[in-house]
């Protein structure tokens, strides 16, 4: 994942792809800097912490932002429901909660960047080869609403975004834990 610091601010064109493709990715981009510059440095300890019995982790919330890019990657790049398998790979980190409290812990912030990393580096792969038409097609959606592609892909860095607003919280509990 290239995440050019000198162009994070420009929503442009992006090489190899579709003037659509570069804006969201531009978007993507900024969202996954800023969420790795809020996590870089934290030890096993803090992304494991939980600030009562029913609360999200960090790492919690770093392989949910994993994994609702590869659930996003199934619904649309391979158009098709999960299956058994991706239930039990994906689902305790899609919905977290105790299943995700029990699983999503004793990883390193390496482990987390490199998970983020390459489920990035599939989208954008895949974004380069499709036309820019492709954003706009429309399927069933929730409440078996219209949506087009494009929402989708806004979608999966619009949860990042609020999830790093969490992380950003969870950051300042254990800093008052710690005195």
């Amino acid at each position: 994942m290239d995440l050019n610091l000198q162009t994070l601010y420009l929503i442009d064109q992006k090489e190899g792809m579709g003037l659509e493709f570069g804006k969201l990715v531009s978007m993507m981009n900024y969202v996954r800097s800023t969420t790795i510059d809020a996590v870089k440095d934290l030890s096993m300890e803090e992304l494991d912490f939980l600030y009562d019995e029913e609360a999200n982790s960090i790492g919690m919330l770093l392989a949910h932002m994993a994994a609702v890019e590869r659930a996003f990657q199934i619904d649309t790049f391979e158009n098709r429901e999960f299956t058994e398998e991706d239930l039990r790979r994906f689902l305790p980190r899609l919905e977290l909660g105790t299943k995700g409290r029990e699983l999503l812990k004793g990883k390193t912030i390496d482990h987390y960047l490199k998970e983020l990393s390459e489920v990035r580096n599939t989208t954008i792969k895949m974004f380069k080869t499709l036309p820019d038409q492709w954003l706009f097609e429309q399927t069933p959606f929730w409440g078996d609403r219209p949506a087009n592609n494009y929402f989708k892909w806004f979608h999966v860095f619009e949860d990042e975004l609020n999830h790093r607003g969490q992380i950003r919280i969870i950051k300042k509990m254990i800093q008052k834990r710690k005195g």
